[in-house]
């Protein structure tokens, strides 16, 4: 089975967390008060089917839900060793996040050199903000990357979906980049 090791990464307080437990089946319920997260918290699970290709795949996911201060930035290398992929989770509906998701693409997906296919952004909306899913206007280089809008009161099941093929993304990159390696070693 492949293993996937996916970066949750962006500004504080945009709900890394809940999207984090949502996404791995952590918990049942979405709301909760707001406790920042010290570093990072691992959360592992399988997602299966994912239709990647043309076969349907199974994937072992690491999901690092990484704080949003910037007072952990001496443990970012570390975490980003070996990650398969990058969600950038921001509040659309917050201007400084905007702003500041520039820096967490240029430090995790730029420095990495990772494919647009591993990459994911993801506009959270949280309860009783605006549901406005239009996209944003972000940084070139952010335009590049596709976009979901995640609101978890109207369309849980939505994001879900979009996560899932997400990883089919993830799978299919994965598993065309271990059969190089083996053709390498055969050649």
């Amino acid at each position: 089975m492949l293993k996937a090791k996916i970066l949750l990464i962006g500004p504080r307080e945009c709900g890394k967390t809940v999207l984090a437990n949502y996404l791995s089946d952590t918990v049942e319920t979405v709301g909760s008060d707001y406790s920042p997260t010290q570093g990072v918290r691992i959360l592992e699970f399988e997602s299966q089917n994912l239709g990647s290709g043309t076969k349907d795949t199974a994937i072992e996911v690491e999901l690092w839900d990484c704080a949003g201060d910037f007072k952990f930035e001496a443990c970012w290398p570390s975490v980003m060793k070996d990650s398969s992929g990058v969600v950038i989770v921001f509040n659309p509906d917050t201007p400084s996040h905007l702003r500041e998701i520039e820096s967490w693409h240029t430090t995790f997906i730029s420095s990495q050199g990772l494919q647009v296919s591993q990459c994911l952004l993801i506009a959270h909306h949280k309860p009783g903000d605006g549901a406005d899913t239009s996209r944003p206007q972000l940084a070139p280089q952010l335009n590049k990357l596709p976009l979901i809008h995640s609101n978890l009161e109207e369309d849980p099941e939505g994001v879900r979906q979009s996560f899932r093929k997400y990883l089919g993304n993830i799978a299919q990159t994965l598993s065309e980049s271990q059969e190089r390696e083996e053709m390498s070693i055969i050649t």
